[in-house]
């Protein structure tokens, strides 16, 4: 039964673009703060599926996520895209995304927080198994899903694209229930090789069941187009590492989920 499970996302997987997908908004909340969420699935789904959590980047929850939790929903799960910031609260530029960003990053309690109100909300789904949940992100997102896994949340799996590696407190890492896969840029200035390295020591260290995927010619941001290709910037699109690195985000959910 197991083994049909993963066949049954690995072959909605190949079938991605032509899955019918029910979508919708939601909102939901930490504390006082509203929080606007977004959800896809299956149209046709029977019985509960796996959930994924997607974490946005700095820009705050936009359009890029909704594409990627609608991706994610033609594997056989259904996705929910969270928000860190608040309902209606986005950046209005870089400077101001590095700023609200920045304040979550130096306050980690917060963020994982913030963070696991969005992973309840996907547990609270009709339609999801809460047993089976994962949570992935990007860049800022990548950073958070690390953080959801660091507090000790029922996922079974965590996927960091490009995201910021650092912990203030690597020890949380034995809190980790789930396998970790981080997908990175080789070149990428922003999350250097000496944070690399504390973060595989951290992974060694707690026990984790971990992979670390190092792209070659790749810098920050290598799935978001919106990057430009200007490596120099130290951000910027990098097709062939956006292509496979989805390729092994779709494997280890087949992995995960079985």
């Amino acid at each position: 039964m197991k083994r049909l499970a993963a066949i049954a996302i690995l072959a909605l997987g190949a079938a991605e673009p032509r899955a019918e997908l029910v979508t919708r908004e939601i909102e939901y909340r930490d504390g006082d703060v509203v929080l606007e969420g977004y959800i896809a699935y299956p149209k046709d789904t029977k019985g509960k599926l796996p959930g994924v959590l997607v974490c946005h980047q700095w820009m705050g929850h936009s359009e890029y996520e909704r594409r990627r939790v609608e991706e994610t929903a033609r594997l056989g799960t259904v996705a929910l895209a969270l928000d860190i910031y608040g309902k209606g609260l986005r950046p209005k530029d870089s400077g101001e995304a590095a700023k609200m960003a920045g304040g979550y990053k130096g306050d980690r309690a917060l963020l994982r927080t913030r963070a696991l109100a969005g992973l309840e909300a996907l547990r609270k789904l009709e339609v999801c198994d809460p047993t089976k949940l994962a949570v992935m992100g990007y860049c800022f997102g990548g950073t958070t899903a690390l953080e959801v896994a660091r507090s000790g949340a029922d996922v079974l799996g965590t996927v960091s694209f490009h995201g910021d590696l650092s912990s203030p407190s690597p020890e949380d890492a034995k809190r980790i229930k789930g396998k970790v896969l981080a997908l990175h840029g080789a070149d990428d200035p922003f999350v250097p090789p000496a944070q690399v390295s504390g973060f595989e020591d951290e992974m060694r260290k707690a026990g984790v069941d971990w992979q670390l995927v190092a792209f070659g010619g790749a810098v920050h941001s290598f799935t978001l187009k919106a990057a430009g290709n200007d490596n120099s910037k130290g951000a910027a699109y990098n097709e062939k590492a956006d292509l496979r690195s989805w390729e092994m985000y779709k494997d280890f959910l087949a992995e995960i989920f079985r």
